[in-house]
């Protein structure tokens, strides 16, 4: 199986839309009674949420990126860095 990298934010999405689609089986079933309106902050909440954690993941990703190309421009002998005895 191939791997793939990990995203955060589509974790979150679909926790909270299985949460919706777990609340309105619980409704539909008869445990509780849900109004219609709880839905609509539930997933606009969650998809907000689901975006920031998106953003702040390609940023952390490509912040690190940047130091890791860096490092090894430095090790070896490109910009930032010199292989020559001094």
């Amino acid at each position: 199986m191939a791997r793939h990298e990990f995203q955060p934010g589509k974790l979150v999405a679909g926790l909270f839309l299985t949460t919706a689609g777990v609340v309105y089986a619980g409704d539909a079933g008869g445990w509780w009674d849900t109004p219609w309106f709880v839905i609509i902050p539930l997933l606009t909440g969650g998809l907000c949420l689901a975006g920031a954690v998106a953003v702040l993941t390609h940023g952390v990703r490509r912040r690190r990126a940047g130091s890791r190309r860096a490092a090894a421009g430095a090790a070896n002998g490109g910009p930032g860095g010199s292989n020559v005895p001094g």
